[in-house]
């Protein structure tokens, strides 16, 4: 996916630094993404968030709050008040660039911030809380001692999720004093709160009281197995999954008509996992999976093989083939099932030597209904006919260009 970096200027003027990922396809909608005020905008969940949007047409802009990651300023010195504004820039930044933001998701601190923004950023129509409290200040349960070094100091280092940072005074004092219950409440925009069980920074009771608070629609699905910074791939995907297949339902998504000499549309696949095999495989914004290899090879088997793949592309237009001319005969076919392996086996009349070697495909039809045995024949020869087939017994051309990025 294309990246642009680009700054704005935060609450106390400082230059924050942000990531705007956009599609390489149609742009559709923007998201706003604010992270946990431990993080920064490049921690792994919001790239895998970021880039799965991306694919389904949603630009992302995850920005560092002030003194956190690359933007100016000390975090110390902000309040949770002043990060609020911080992500209220961010939304002016992206309007003046004609990006209205459609879409606020945040992650832990971060979500209580969209959640105490979204009423002030008029055009978003959706918004996603991930780990998020309900009461802000009870992140500062997990200060432990810091929190009297804060108070006697003015400022300590607390350790969250394993990681370190400076708070102050003011920002304990604000925190506690924030009240998101109201907000929620009249927030008049779509909710999902997703949140992970065994969460040990922010307790899964937050999502409760969150979803108790909203009106609808609203929606709270379990990251089952997740930590607080949703660290691990497999969960990574799975909110990113999540997140993708809702969002659309409350935005006005309208996707453009295919560009010429692609009748069908581009299918676009891009890079998941630049340490494995997974590809992010999106046929226009609506339609997306997973591609990746066996763990035997390399990969981390969380979707088809690029062969599953065109076997499955075989065994879906027969069965479309033969639904299509039962149909239009008016034969009693209830339901049509096949079955497709693929394998190379040696052409021993393609090559004198018997080294070449051809793709099989062995395709097993299922045909139920009150069908004769006649039907029966005419639907097998049927499915020969059927236009991956045709393709596949055909030499193919395929034309490659490469385009130079950044």
């Amino acid at each position: 996916m294309p990246t642009e970096r680009l700054t704005f200027p935060g609450h106390a003027g400082h230059d924050l630094v942000a990531r705007l990922d956009l599609p390489e396809g149609p742009h559709l909608a923007t998201a706003l993404f604010a992270h946990c005020f431990t993080c920064s905008k490049d921690i792994p969940a919001a790239r895998r968030i970021a880039a799965r949007l991306a694919g389904a047409g949603i630009a992302v802009l995850r920005f560092d709050f002030t003194g956190l990651g690359h933007s100016g300023g000390e975090f110390e010195n902000t309040s949770f008040t002043s990060n609020v504004v911080d992500l209220e820039r961010a939304a002016e930044a992206l309007a003046k660039r004609g990006m209205a933001v459609n879409v606020l998701i945040g992650h832990s601190l971060g979500g209580a911030a969209v959640l105490a923004a979204a009423g002030r950023i008029k055009s978003a129509r959706a918004v996603v809380t991930i780990g998020a409290p309900y009461d802000p200040g009870h992140v500062t349960q997990n200060f432990g001692d810091a929190l009297e070094r804060i108070e006697a100091e003015g400022v300590a280092e607390v350790r969250l999720g394993g990681r370190g940072i400076r708070i102050g005074r003011g920002f304990v004092e604000d925190v506690r004093a924030e009240v998101l219950g109201p907000k929620i409440t009249g927030l008049r925009k779509a909710l999902l709160v997703l949140h992970a069980p065994r969460d040990a920074v922010v307790g899964i009771e937050n999502a409760s009281e969150i979803f108790r608070a909203a009106k609808h629609p609203k929606s709270f699905v379990t990251l089952d197995g997740a930590d607080h910074l949703i660290s691990r791939a497999g969960d990574a995907e799975y909110a990113a999954d999540v997140i993708a297949a809702w969002v659309p339902r409350y935005l006005d998504m309208r996707v453009p008509a295919p560009p010429p000499g692609a009748p069908e549309g581009v299918v676009r696949v891009s890079e998941a996992d630049a340490d494995g095999f997974l590809q992010d495989v999106n046929a226009g914004p609506a339609h997306h999976v997973l591609a990746d290899e066996p763990v035997a090879y390399g990969g981390t088997d969380r979707g088809m093989s690029p062969y599953g793949f065109l076997a499955a592309g075989l065994g879906s237009c027969t069965s479309m083939t033969i639904r299509m001319y039962a149909r239009r005969k008016g034969w009693l076919l209830d339901h049509v099932s096949v079955d497709v392996c693929h394998d190379k086996v040696h052409a021993q009349d393609a090559d004198a030597r018997g080294e070449a070697k051809v793709d099989v495909f062995t395709r097993v039809i299922r045909l139920e209904g009150d069908l004769s045995a006649a039907q029966r024949e005419k639907l097998r020869e049927i499915a020969d006919k059927c236009p991956v087939h045709r393709t596949l017994e055909k030499s193919s051309r395929v034309e490659t260009r490469v385009v130079e990025i950044g």
